[in-house]
């Protein structure tokens, strides 16, 4: 199905699976819908992942809210959507099989010329149990990553606090990785004031985008520091523009650090190099998805 005016040449097309704690909140949604609509990315399936000790079914809750947005996109039934696993690992040597981590080695195991990007909007425990089952997918696929403090000392985040073992058996291993870390992707700004004029408008799912976060800042109105009333962050939609671009001015190559158990980085001289972006271009990730959602609405 064409959803955009224009075409990408398929030599310069690549694989995606995109792997997001969408039950959690509200910010997955968007990025979900910029990759779906974004025709240089080839989306070989969608995992729900979980979101720590805020659900015991999380993952369950992040693949029903997946096939909802593609519904609203008129697009159920067209995507593999599958679930991750429900907690993470038992130990940083141990996976924890799912679905999701078996379609990340499927996909990554496949004789396809196209390169293999995964995204990872939550925690990184699929893509640690997948290559703790399967060892020679780490060449076989570019991570990237939503995730971490801020360089050089890191702070607790959400996503890392989520199953810090799963991303410490990631940083430790041969893995292509990108990291966006917190500071990073809490750039990514916008007004509810913005969101009413440029989502809201656009069709089913621009509504939907837009009430889930209005309904998201009302269930959570007493808590004193976040969300802050009229700003929210969609802090997973760099993970989608960096596959249209990669901005490869705009990262440091760093070496893969140990990370604590609260989530401090411990360098690690000699240690095989991660990409650590030190900014988005923020102009670019909302006007390309506000452009892309207006023209779908079409």
């Amino acid at each position: 199905m064409k959803i955009m005016p224009f075409e990408v040449p398929e030599k310069k097309q690549i694989r995606v699976i995109i792997n997001a704690d969408a039950g959690c909140e509200a910010d997955d949604q968007y990025a979900i819908v910029h990759a779906l609509l974004s025709p240089r990315l080839q989306i070989k399936g969608l995992i729900g992942a979980h979101f720590g000790l805020r659900s015991a079914t999380g993952a369950e809750e992040s693949c029903r809210e997946i096939r909802q947005v593609l519904e609203l996109m008129g697009m159920g039934g067209g995507y593999r959507v599958v679930q991750g696993s429900n907690h993470k690992l038992p130990h940083a040597l141990t996976p924890s099989p799912s679905d999701g981590s078996r379609l990340i080695i499927e996909e990554a195991l496949k004789d396809d010329p196209l390169p293999l990007f995964v995204i990872f909007q939550g925690p990184l425990t699929d893509l640690a149990s997948a290559y703790l089952q399967e060892p020679q997918i780490a060449d076989r696929l570019t991570a990237v990553w939503i995730g971490g403090g801020p360089y050089p000392g890191g702070t607790p985040e959400f996503n890392l606090s989520n199953d810090i073992d799963a991303a410490q058996v990631v940083f430790q291993s041969p893995i292509h990785l990108w990291q966006i870390p917190k500071n990073v992707y809490d750039s990514v700004r916008v007004s509810l004031a913005e969101l009413a004029v440029k989502v809201r408008p656009y069709g089913g799912i621009g509504r939907y985008l837009y009430e889930s976060v209005i309904s998201f800042n009302v269930r959570y109105a007493d808590r004193p520091e976040w969300p802050k009333g009229e700003v929210w962050i969609l802090g997973d939609s760099p993970a989608v523009s960096l596959l249209l671009d990669d901005q490869a001015f705009d990262y440091d190559l760093v070496e893969a650090p140990s990370i604590t158990p609260d989530m401090a980085y411990r360098p690690q001289p000699g240690s095989r190099k991660i990409r650590v972006y030190r900014s988005v271009d923020v102009r670019f990730i909302l006007e390309d998805f506000y452009a892309k959602l207006a023209l779908f609405a079409q």
